[in-house]
């Protein structure tokens, strides 16, 4: 992650600092000893700070542990040991990320909204800087505009997309776009999706259909699912997962919107919670607001004080 991201990332999370950071720290100050009433004010602040109720249990577990492990007696001196254990908590593999080495077709879902057609914008930024060649399937073909939002992404990015017209078979969009990749030797195959979830046997219906098409038609590639999820909408972007999880393999998230919300802490529970890793992370609406996620670097943006911040 580049110096640069480092610092919009620490700059979009100051609200989430305001409400979390401080929560936290105000509780260790306030009291004077470890005991059920400090980890249940601790408790309090992480669940408002959108962590979840699941993950502030296990996190807190934790630090009890480390708490005896160490004989630690004053609260000031966990506040490094809680970093400790909301990092454990959020790492991503490599291997996470190995599919981008690779003949890939992308499939980009969520819900309108979420940022979906201008995370694939940004994605296909981030791999063209690394020298892939880029190949977009503008298969939102339900959502009047998506076209015109995609190719102005496109032409940005200075990569090809493929598109139909609007109300289109999503399907024959991925079809013609399998076979562009094919032609054109395709790195990567970008595939935004119809953003909807309020009928889930539709979109179960509709992304089975765009899976066959791939594994028939374009075998050699592998294949990802990355599901967008808007950081402003805190536990319910963990609903939202849930649900996208039940008919589709999703493989990683796209937490977009970290700027300007005092719910980061979702991207804490992400993981944890559904066992599925935040792969990248926007914090603005420029090409340079998105980047890979990395925990270690998340997480000393959230816990970097504010006079650091200029």
């Amino acid at each position: 992650m580049a110096f640069n991201f480092f610092k919009r990332l620490v700059g979009g999370l100051t609200k989430t600092q305001q409400v979390l950071v401080r929560g936290i720290d105000d509780v260790m100050k306030r009291h004077e000893r470890i005991d059920d009433d400090f980890y249940d004010d601790l408790e309090e602040i992480m669940i408002k700070g959108d962590i979840g109720v699941r993950t502030t249990e296990e996190i807190l577990d934790e630090l009890r542990e480390k708490v005896k492990e160490k004989k630690v007696k004053q609260p000031m001196e966990c506040g490094d040991l809680l970093i400790d254990c909301i990092r454990s908590r959020m790492r991503t593999s490599s291997e996470d990320y190995d599919f981008e080495k690779q003949k890939t077709a992308v499939l980009v879902i969520g819900v309108n909204g979420a940022g979906k057609t201008t995370s694939v914008g940004k994605l296909a930024s981030i791999y063209k800087r690394d020298k892939k060649k880029v190949i977009l399937a503008a298969a939102d073909t339900y959502r009047a505009a998506a076209n015109e939002q995609l190719t102005e992404w496109a032409n940005r990015a200075g990569v090809q997309m493929i598109s139909g017209q609007e109300g289109a078979d999503p399907g024959s969009v991925v079809y013609d776009a399998v076979a562009a990749a094919k032609a054109r030797n395709a790195d990567i195959l970008l595939v935004d999706t119809a953003g909807r979830l309020h009928n889930k046997k539709n979109l179960m219906n509709e992304l089975h259909k765009l899976y066959h098409i791939l594994e028939k038609e374009y075998p050699e590639a592998r294949r990802e699912t990355l599901l967008v999820l808007d950081g402003t909408t805190g536990q319910n972007a963990l609903s939202q997962a849930k649900e996208f999880s039940d008919v589709a393999d999703v493989t990683g998230v796209i937490l977009t919107k970290l700027d300007g919300t005092a719910k980061g802490g979702i991207a804490i529970a992400v993981q944890s919670e559904l066992g599925i890793p935040v792969k990248y992370i926007g914090v603005g609406e420029s090409v340079e607001d998105m980047e890979r996620f990395n925990a270690d670097q998340f997480v000393d943006a959230l816990f970097t004080p504010n006079d650091v911040k200029k």
